[in-house]
C-alpha cells in the first residue's frame, strides 16, 4: 500500500479516537484534537488520485472497516464512528468527484477546488451526528466553524509543503 493511503487510513482511525478531546480556542471556540489530525486527510486523499478513483474508495472503505474495529477495540463512542463513517461516504465522495473533475487544473487548484465541498460538507454532516444534543446550538455552531478553518489550514500546509513541482504531476493520472 502506497505512503499516502497510509497517512490517509492513519489520520481517520486517529482523529475518530480523538475526536472528543477538545482544545479552548478565543476566537472559535472549541476545536477538537481529531479535527488537527483530519485536516491532513484532505490532501491525502488527493494524493492518491494518482492511483485511480477505484485506489481512492477503496482506501475509504478500509479506513471505514477499520473505524468499526475501532470502536470495538478502542472504545471509541458509536456515536462518533457513525457520524464519522457517514461524513466520510458523504463528503469524499463529493470531493473525489469534484476532485476528477478538476484534473486539468494545476495541483492546487485541484486541491482547493475539492476541499471546498468536502471540508464544509464533512464538518457540517460529523459535528451535528456525533454532538447534537451534547453541545448548545451556539457552541456546535463554533465547533463547525473552528473545524473548517482548522481543516482547511492543516490542509494547506500539507497541499504546500508536498506540492508536485512539475508538469508531469504523477496524481493526474486517469482514473479507474
Amino acid at each position: 500500500m502506497k505512503r499516502s493511503m497510509l497517512i490517509y487510513i492513519a489520520a481517520v482511525l486517529v482523529a475518530n479516537y480523538t475526536a472528543t478531546w477538545f482544545i479552548p480556542l478565543p476566537v472559535f471556540g472549541m476545536v477538537s484534537v481529531g479535527t488537527l489530525v483530519f485536516g491532513v486527510t484532505f490532501t491525502q486523499r488527493d494524493r492518491v488520485h494518482r492511483f485511480g478513483r477505484r485506489s481512492v474508495y477503496s482506501m475509504i472503505f478500509i479506513a471505514a472497516l477499520g473505524m468499526v474495529l475501532e470502536s470495538a477495540f478502542l472504545d471509541v463512542p458509536w456515536r462518533i464512528i457513525v457520524a464519522s463513517f457517514i461524513a466520510i461516504v458523504l463528503s469524499e465522495t463529493a470531493d473525489t468527484e469534484v476532485y476528477q473533475k478538476l484534473l486539468h487544473r494545476s495541483w492546487i487548484q485541484r486541491v482547493t477546488g475539492s476541499n471546498l465541498v468536502s471540508i464544509p460538507l464533512d464538518s457540517l454532516l460529523f459535528n451535528v451526528i456525533a454532538f447534537a444534543g451534547v453541545f448548545e446550538p451556539t457552541m456546535l455552531v463554533a465547533i463547525i466553524f473552528g473545524e473548517i478553518v482548522a481543516k482547511f489550514a492543516t490542509g494547506a500546509l500539507v497541499a504546500l509543503w508536498r506540492a508536485p513541482t512539475s508538469h508531469a504531476d504523477p496524481s493526474v493520472a486517469p482514473s479507474a
